[in-house]
């Protein structure tokens, strides 16, 4: 019992029945300290004997819950919730009902803090709306003037204004901030006209106007240009007894610089000097920064110093100011010198500051100092206004050529994480290239590939064909065709279709023993339309021709005839041979086609042994048609030995319908030539084929005297052609008459 005792409590977990909730003992042990140091007074006092509350042993215990760690988590207000049910539903009824059920009373914090914590203008509208409108709140002032601002910022001018005139029918009074942020936010619109009716009419409305109302007309006003209407109402402001003050000298000052009226800014600045406002470093710098706007530095440095000289401190705004003059007019000595002294009067440089000094001193040449200050940059983490001046400092140093500095300032730009554009490792990658430090122009491209920077949606800066056109070539010439082509794609999916580019990857693939790649790419320049060159289409070739694929090589050489290049008989006479070695003498004969017609007279031993295997192996028709072909270019074969080769190798029919078109067209023949037709013919039995080609001779002046014209005759007896031996016989006698002429040529149709 005792172990029992001194264990915890036991506690029932729902593994199998989850219903069962989690069983607490009805009482707190005490538990022996051993060697605890609590003292017995304490343990006294903890112990539930101790409790002087004679009503404490009625009440439930209270469940032990553990403490979570880390932060309290703040509890959630009652208008965090209601702007979070607005943002999520839609206003309906039903979560009118829901926001009422929430609110118990609605004050004015809760409507103020509902209305600037909504999501969006809309649901901060349908509240304010809707509590005036279902009498749970009456909205004063505060909450007016915050509806306005909400819906001015948004571009809601109208209900802003319809909001604004209603004001005094639900008893709340007009004051001059609520036309100040109604003017104000017609000017940020851009609809100047409406900002100044809404000024007029504050004085019908008996809504007393002051300084700050009119600076506000100033301030728009000016930002667009309309310095005269500017002067009148100023004018008006001084007729009605209001005084300027500074800030209104300034914003004058702004404009007029802002319109290009150096005269009435001067005449101002004296007019304020005369009414003994005093000048701030407000004032100096507007007009130090109008000066520098007409290069006039002298009139800037002046009024510089005759600002430290009231003891007036500059502030980094002057001395930026005064950068941008001297880098405007190219003096970028001065520029370092008004920077040093800002840093040596405890003035820290800001972004604008660096963003007009590096551009200046880049121009200069001083690309040392641009250096320190762009390392300076990055050791504040202090990043430009405009990215653009990295551009600039990759440009001037790469052609002044600290190659080193200009990766530096790549590693700036990912240190101060500006992202990197295509445009930025485009101008590294072309100088490395041009300095033949390929390896490192190689990592970029890695870089460049990896992280797809080719393709970010945002890149404003790609890359120009003079800094990926050496990469590409460098990997092609050097076994690294297929990164430069994954390379490429990348450039071919923003649009890049760069000639020099593609032939380039075709050149490479082809080196590299890959032709299918190679013409996969020759067909992706045929539907787009890219020029391909003809010395891609000769590694192409040449490509299929060491890997064993005359075929697809004479495939190559058709496209590159199409694209209207002439290939070399070299080139020619390498993929027939490679055609007839390979068996296709049929597809050899069709490249010889395209040689005769692109005028290429050389090869002609070849072209007469893919004549001969045309004619041997049957294909007499397109064989008689390459022959006509040749023929009329200017190309005559040798058909003596075509006729020797098809008699001595028994190809009789061959032979007859060769000499046939010969004697068609007057070939010159030699004798033997006839005799070894003939003598094939009669060998073969084929006595009346050569009765018919023996009488076209006869009729050409040809053979008249052929030793075996006797067997012949018999033959033709032995095999019942009497009438054409007869004839025959009568020919080589020559007692044939013109009348029988006609007998004679019947029997030659008849045989």
């Amino acid at each position: 019992m005792a172990l029992i005792s001194l264990s915890k409590p036991h506690q029932l977990k729902p593994r199998v029945h989850p219903i069962i909730s989690r069983i607490e003992a009805p009482y707190s042990l005490i538990l022996p300290h051993f060697f605890c140091s609590i003292n017995d007074q304490q343990q006294t006092q903890d112990s539930p004997a101790a409790n002087p509350d004679p009503f404490q042993a009625d009440e439930e215990p209270s469940q032990r819950q553990r403490i979570p760690r880390g932060n309290h988590r703040s509890p959630v207000k009652l208008e965090d919730t209601i702007c979070k049910l607005m943002a999520e539903r839609a206003w309906t009824t039903r979560l009118q009902n829901k926001i009422r059920a929430l609110v118990p009373q609605f004050d004015h914090n809760l409507v103020y803090n509902v209305l600037h914590g909504a999501k969006n203008s809309e649901h901060a509208l349908q509240f304010f709306r809707w509590v005036e409108r279902a009498g749970l709140f009456n909205h004063d002032r505060e909450t007016h003037l915050k509806m306005i601002e909400i819906l001015g910022r948004v571009g809601k001018l109208n209900h802003a204004r319809c909001i604004l005139l209603d004001m005094p029918k639900k008893g709340v009074q007009w004051d001059e901030d609520m036309f100040e942020v109604l003017i104000e936010s017609y000017g940020k619109k851009g609809i100047v006209q409406e900002s100044v009716k809404i000024f007029d009419i504050m004085k019908q409305l008996g809504v007393e106007r002051s300084v700050k109302s009119y600076d506000t007309l100033f301030k728009l006003i000016l930002r667009r240009g309309r310095y005269m209407m500017a002067k009148r109402y100023f004018n008006k402001m001084l007729s009605e007894g209001i005084e300027p003050t500074r800030h209104t000298y300034n914003i004058m000052l702004w404009g007029f610089f802002l319109s290009l009226k150096l005269e009435t800014a001067i005449r101002f600045f004296e007019d304020m000097k005369s009414r003994g406002i005093s000048l701030d470093v407000v004032t100096y710098s507007t007009m130090i920064n109008g000066y520098n706007r007409f290069k006039k530095m002298d009139e800037a440095e002046k009024l510089f110093a005759e600002m430290k000289e009231k003891n007036i401190e500059p502030t980094v705004i002057s001395y930026t100011t005064m950068i941008k003059g001297y880098v405007a007019v190219e003096r970028a000595d001065d520029a370092l010198r008004i920077f040093d002294e800002m840093k040596s009067f405890d003035v820290k440089p800001n972004a604008v500051t660096y963003t007009a000094l590096l551009p200046g001193l880049c121009d200069a040449g001083k690309m040392v100092e641009a250096q320190k200050v762009l390392r300076e940059m990055v050791e504040r983490y202090i990043p430009p206004k405009d990215n653009s001046v990295f551009m600039k400092l990759l440009d001037v140093q790469c052609k002044s050529g600290y190659l080193n500095a200009a990766a530096d300032v790549l590693k700036a730009m990912i240190r101060l994480s500006i992202p990197t554009e295509a445009g930025h490792y485009g101008i590294l990658i072309e100088n490395f290239c041009k300095a033949e430090m390929y390896d490192r122009a190689i990592k970029l491209l890695d870089k460049l590939v990896e992280k797809e920077i080719i393709l970010r949606p945002q890149s404003t800066l790609d890359m120009e064909a003079s800094s990926y056109n050496p990469m590409i070539q460098h990997l092609c010439h050097n076994g690294q065709t297929g990164k430069a082509e994954i390379f490429f794609r990348q450039l071919m999916k923003k649009g890049v279709l760069d000639p020099v580019a593609f032939n380039n990857l075709i050149r490479g693939h082809s080196k590299e023993g890959n032709p299918d790649s190679a013409f996969e790419i020759v067909k992706i320049m045929g539907r787009r339309g890219v020029p391909r060159d003809a010395d891609a289409y000769v590694c192409l070739i040449e490509s299929y021709l060491r890997k064993g694929e005359p075929a697809d090589a004479k495939t190559a050489l058709d496209s590159m005839i199409e694209d209207g290049h002439s290939p070399a008989s070299s080139l020619f006479r390498s993929v027939m041979e490679s055609l007839f070695e390979d068996g296709r003498v049929q597809t050899a004969s069709r490249v010889m086609k395209s040689m005769v017609e692109k005028g290429v007279k050389e090869n002609m031993d070849l072209v007469a042994k893919i004549l001969e295997a045309l004619l041997m192996r049957g294909h007499v028709e397109e064989a008689l048609g390459r022959i006509d072909l040749m023929m009329q270019s200017g190309c005559v074969p040798n058909f003596d030995s075509l006729l020797s080769v098809l008699s001595e190798k028994g190809k009789t029919i061959a032979a007859v319908k060769l000499l046939d078109f010969c004697l068609g067209r007057d070939c010159i023949i030699d004798l033997a030539s006839y005799e070894k037709v003939l003598d094939a013919l009669l060998a073969a039995g084929k006595t009346l084929n050569a009765y018919s080609i023996l009488c076209k001779i006869m009729e050409k002046g040809g053979v008249t005297d052929w030793k075996s014209s006797d067997k012949l005759i018999a033959g033709l007896n032995q095999e019942g052609n009497t009438k054409q031996a007869d004839i025959l016989s009568r020919m080589i006698r020559g007692e044939m008459s013109r009348g029988s002429q006609k007998e004679k040529k019947q029997s030659a149709v008849a045989s």
